[in-house]
Formats: structure tokens, sequence, C-alpha cells
């Protein structure tokens, strides 16, 4: 189900609960999410599993998203996990790859011809839920830094200087948000990069020398490469499998 929020409240909404197990996906946009007195960025990097009877508040200070709601009643989820006692609510890092497949997915449902291997490699998506062992500080800290790159601040351009704007030691930072986030900040950053490349790519951006530059890569070589090792296709094996491919001129 997909799921568009135009609201641009900063403040909690009231309380709201459901009768069902979910994964949710940003495609485009952010937004927070409060269960279970615990708060949570969610954007494209980082997707949440909800339980049924959770409580969930959510505000939007960054303006609207766009999201994907994978709902399984709880006799389906056991269906299909084999386990329903074992899995906690939390957020989970979603990488390049389940970020192409989860696009692929909603062209495919655009045309009524969803190829069930892509659906199955977004389930694998449950299994990647691990509980956070951070402090309270630290998950702060995270939280910044991951504000800061989302936002494209000057400091992200390197460890040194973003933890400097942070006010935390470089060795902090980096362990904590490896702890967190399961990546190190570099593969986070690049993973960044590489969600905006996706947009760009999926709204039918055929200039890849400018697409690479608008990023921050050094030239469309890097782009190629960092693509590839993320969600392993070049971009013009993306704009294919997005359906964005120009077709070649008679």
């Amino acid at each position: 189900m997909a799921v568009s929020c135009r609201d641009d409240h900063r403040g909690w909404s009231e309380a709201e609960s459901r009768d069902d197990f979910r994964v949710v996906l940003v495609r485009r946009g952010r937004f927070r999410r409060m269960a279970t007195g615990t708060a949570a960025d969610i954007d494209p990097t980082l997707a949440y599993i909800g339980l049924p009877g959770e409580e969930e508040r959510f505000a939007h200070p960054a303006g609207g998203d766009v999201c994907t709601s994978i709902t399984l009643t709880p006799a389906l989820w056991q269906t299909i996990t084999s386990d329903t006692a074992g899995i906690t609510s939390g957020t989970l890092y979603v990488d390049g790859r389940v970020d192409l497949v989860h696009r692929r997915l909603l062209r495919a449902a655009e045309v009524g011809d969803i190829d069930y291997a892509l659906t199955e490699q977004l389930v694998k998506l449950i299994s990647g839920v691990r509980p956070k062992t951070t402090s309270a500080a630290d998950r702060a800290v995270v939280a910044a830094a991951r504000e800061a790159i989302l936002e494209g601040h000057p400091a992200t351009q390197g460890l040194f200087p973003l933890a400097e704007s942070l006010g935390v030691s470089p060795y902090r930072l980096s362990r904590a948000f490896t702890r967190e986030m399961g990546v190190s900040l570099t593969r986070y950053r690049n993973r960044v990069r590489v969600a905006h490349a996706l947009e760009r790519l999926e709204g039918g951006e055929a200039h890849l020398g400018l697409l690479a530059a608008d990023l921050g890569f050094a030239d469309q070589a890097h782009l190629t490469r960092t693509l590839r090792e993320h969600v392993g296709h070049t971009p013009t094996a993306l704009q294919h499998l997005l359906g964005t491919a120009k077709a070649p001129r008679s």
C-alpha cells in the first residue's frame, strides 16, 4: 500500500495503533516515529517494523513523504516467518539493493506484473532487525550525523569536520555510528548519494556526467563504481530496470 503524507507538523500526532504486522519503507522524504518510548528518524535509508497493538505517534518536521507499507495479518506473518514471538519492533537499515527492489516492486505494481521474487527479497527485511546497543547519548549523536548527511551539510565531507561540528571525537562518532546503523559513516554517506541517484534515474535523468557532478562524485566513473558496489548495476542498467532508458533513435 502506498502512503503519501503532505503534512508538515513538527509536533507529535495523536497516538494510534493497528492490528497487523507491517514493514514500512520510505520512497521519498522523511518523518519521525515514536514507539515504545523511542523516537526514530525514518527515511529511505531506514525502514521500520510495526507490531499489532503497538502505540505509535508521528511527526513531519521536514515536510511530506511517500512510503510503502507492506502489511500482513498475524497469521500470514507467522506463515511467512515461522515466528511471531521473536520479532521485535524497531528500525532496520535499508541498503541500496533493497532500495532498488522496492522501486522495481512499485513499478511492477503499476503494470500489474509483480515478480514474486521481488516480494521475496523484501520479506527478507524482517530478518534484518537487530536490537540497538548504543546509549541514548550516542543515539542522539548518530541521529545528528544522519541529519547532517541527509541535508548535505558541508561538514559531512570528512569524518573530522563532521565530528567537530557535532562536538564529539572522531573515534566516538565512528564507533557509535557503526554500532547503531550497522554500516560505517563512509558507506552510509555513499548510500544516501545512491538514493539520490536512484531517484534521479527513476525520474528520467539521462546526463550521467551531470548527475555525478550534482551528487559530489569525482566523475561519471566514480558514480558508476559506487552504484555497482551498492546495487549491483551500472547507471545504464538501472535505467533499463527502472523503465527510464531512452529508446534508440532509428
